[in-house]
């Protein structure tokens, strides 16, 4: 049973220069970025991963009912299926959705962003909701997270009309209590209850975020603080081998 915990709430911000060195050249991880209808962040995951770090990228697309043999699924961000209902509430049907959920179930690291935090949060392999910002406006802006394990802040781009985390005080206890609020917003753009940016399933090996590291990937771009949540995935499953 395969098993990586997506560097939660252990997001290395001190690799060294062999490490880099070993995930640009050593051992690629092969990466599945699911595209559905609508999403429009799946090259940039897809370039962040293959180009910036140099791992093994491709493309599952949403009627696939396996995710073949990769190390990872990202799905990434977008408006799946136009966001009607709800964002995320028909992408949770496709069929690569069931070849997720087991491949998850396995211990196999998961990685939303944005748009698929949502989509992870409808089909519940994490807890709570999107919902509409505060204010009722579309965000598109940098923010300040606080990586909650090490106090390490990053910024990056945040782009949705759908962000404000909710869930009842009790899952948010029990999120906290059991550290699997991974990053949280130093300048809340959406109404997060408790400021939360992103967070993990029980297992670790499932990760929701509405920032948009792939967007903070490459120096080009201004920031590459994104790089460090996208590394962390490569480097745990780069110890999960060994």
């Amino acid at each position: 049973m395969r098993h990586t915990e997506i560097g939660l709430p252990n997001i290395d911000t001190n690799v060294d220069a062999a490490t880099l060195d070993l995930l640009k050249w050593g051992f690629p991880m092969k990466i599945g970025v699911v595209v559905f209808p609508g999403s429009n962040c799946d090259h940039d995951a897809w370039y962040a991963f293959s180009h910036n770090l140099g791992q093994q990228a491709e493309f599952l697309w949403h009627d696939t009912a396996s995710v073949g043999h990769v190390d990872a699924v990202v799905l990434p961000g977008g408006f799946a299926y136009g966001d009607y209902l709800r964002c995320g509430a028909i992408a949770k049907f496709s069929p690569v959705m069931a070849a997720v959920r087991k491949f998850a179930a396995e211990g196999g690291p998961v990685l939303g962003i944005c748009n698929g935090f949502q989509i992870l949060v409808e089909s519940g392999l994490l807890p709570g909701a999107l919902l509409k910002n505060r204010g009722l406006k579309f965000v598109c802006r940098e923010v300040t997270l606080r990586v909650e394990a090490t106090g390490r802040l990053l910024k990056m781009p945040v782009a949705h009309g759908d962000g404000c985390y909710y869930a009842d005080e009790r899952t948010l206890d029990q999120l906290e209590a059991e550290k699997r609020v991974v990053l949280r917003y130093v300048d809340n753009p959406n109404g997060s209850l408790r400021d939360i940016a992103g967070i993990s399933n029980e297992g670790r090996n499932v990760m929701g975020m509405m920032p948009h590291p792939e967007r903070a990937s490459d120096a080009l771009l201004g920031s590459t603080d994104g790089r460090l949540i996208l590394e962390s995935l490569v480097n745990e499953h780069m110890v999960s081998r060994r």
